[in-house]
């Protein structure tokens, strides 16, 4: 079986493409990037989702679809006319949540809408986030400057998603189905600091600053970081839904998704067990 993963580097993709190498199956990784590196007898190709004649699909059966709304018909369209039977996308919990209706939805329809198996894997936080919003901090003074230390999270080891993906691309009974995934329990970003100063083996401070002052820290820091920090700190509002986070009593919002569990027939990955796996990004 010839698997296609695009965004193959990304925080999921990345993990995809190594549990599929593990199951046996063969794998084309596409990628935007020169300098990637990937599992032995990984078929690399260099190619973008805004460019769908970049695409190799010959002899793919099934995808793996990163999301990019603005060719999603168009890659879609690609992938059914090549044969693909079944694609697996990554999508957002922010679809169930009524959050998303530019960015995911658009392509989880373009997916339901062309007739192929079609399973949408919806994660919320990803639990890497704190390690672009934080990391820089943590690696300089052992120090976090963020507001709200008591705000929850039910952050997702990346890994979690990926498992639950593959799962959905070789095995049966998934088709016509999404999964709202989650971390296993809520944890505030106090105790996410505290886990991570854990796994260093050394005490991470959180200092809380307000939202306006975190804003100038995480602009100051790398593309992502300045990128997202007014979405993240509630300045900006989700999609085209005019909702911001601000808005959001997420304490009564969060609520753990047992789907990892029913799908893997394991309990999530907890966030101190995802610190302890990113530990040297935070040396």
């Amino acid at each position: 079986m010839k698997v296609l993963v695009t965004g193959a580097t990304g925080q999921v993709g990345r993990h995809v493409v190594r549990r599929l190498v593990e199951a046996g199956c063969s794998v084309v990784a596409l990628t935007r990037r020169a300098d990637a590196v990937f599992p032995a007898g990984v078929e690399v190709v260099r190619g973008d989702l805004l460019s769908p004649a970049s695409i190799p699909f010959a002899g793919v059966s099934r995808m793996y679809l990163f999301p990019e709304p603005r060719t999603a018909r168009a890659v879609v369209a690609r992938a059914v006319e090549a044969g693909v039977s079944r694609i697996v996308t990554l999508s957002s919990g922010a679809v169930t949540g009524g959050f998303d209706t530019d960015f995911h939805l658009p392509v989880e329809q373009a997916v339901e809408a062309s007739g192929v198996a079609w399973t949408h894997v919806r994660p919320g936080d990803f639990a890497s986030n704190t390690l672009r919003l934080w990391g820089p901090m943590i690696r300089s003074s052992r120090l976090v400057r963020y507001p709200q230390p008591a705000a929850p999270s039910l952050a997702i080891h990346e890994d979690d998603i990926a498992a639950v993906a593959v799962a959905a691309l070789l095995t049966d009974g998934h088709a016509g189905r999404w999964y709202d995934l989650t971390g296993p329990a809520l944890i505030t970003r106090r105790d996410q600091v505290a886990a991570i100063g854990a796994a260093l083996g050394e005490e991470v401070r959180f200092e809380e600053v307000s939202a306006a002052r975190a804003r100038e820290i995480l602009r100051a820091q790398d593309a992502w970081a300045a990128a997202n920090a007014d979405f993240l700190l509630g300045f900006a509002e989700y999609s085209a839904t005019g909702r911001s986070t601000a808005d959001v009593d997420w304490s009564q919002v969060l609520v753990p998704s047992p789907a990892v569990e029913q799908v893997l027939g394991r309990p999530a990955t907890t966030y101190a067990q995802w610190a302890r796996d990113n530990v040297d990004a935070f040396r």
